[in-house]
């Protein structure tokens, strides 16, 4: 076998050779005039066809659906019978110390919302934080208080 022998195993089909005489004649296959007709055609991207392509979103502007309060970070009732011994005061600096929470960049105290996802069975005292309704009767079922500051 030599080199000038060797075949390939597929058929390549993007080296068509067009246009070098033979049976076709004339325009060879390539049609008449402009920019596909010539030797060396290549039709760039237009930038048109990028834009098409980037969704609308309808005079919201960058960043439109998202809001511009501050959320409140989040704190099961399970994490504070763990967390937490009986009698305590369970305030936003508190959760800072025990490295529960991390603070957002720029606030000192970060706002706090404790949810009902768990068990409570200890009395604790909770200040400074929003509790929902379910934490709230969680708490409260348990002999805890809520005070609103």
């Amino acid at each position: 076998m030599q080199l000038n022998e060797l075949k390939r195993k597929t058929e390549n089909k993007d080296e068509k050779r067009v246009g070098r005489g033979g049976i076709r004649g004339k325009t060879s296959g390539r049609g008449t005039k402009g920019q596909k007709a010539r030797a060396g055609h290549r039709i760039r991207p237009d930038i048109r066809e990028q834009l098409k392509k980037i969704p609308k979103l309808r005079g919201r502007g960058i960043g439109g659906l998202r809001t511009i309060q501050d959320k409140p970070l989040v704190l099961n009732v399970a994490s504070l019978e763990t967390l937490f011994a009986v009698g305590d005061t369970i305030t936003p600096k508190a959760l800072l110390e025990r490295g529960v929470l991390h603070a957002k960049k720029g606030a000192a105290v970060p706002k706090v919302k404790i949810l009902g996802g768990g068990e409570l069975h200890k009395k604790i005292t909770i200040s400074g934080c929003v509790v929902s309704k379910s934490a709230q009767e969680k708490i409260e079922k348990a002999g805890g208080t809520i005070l609103v500051v």
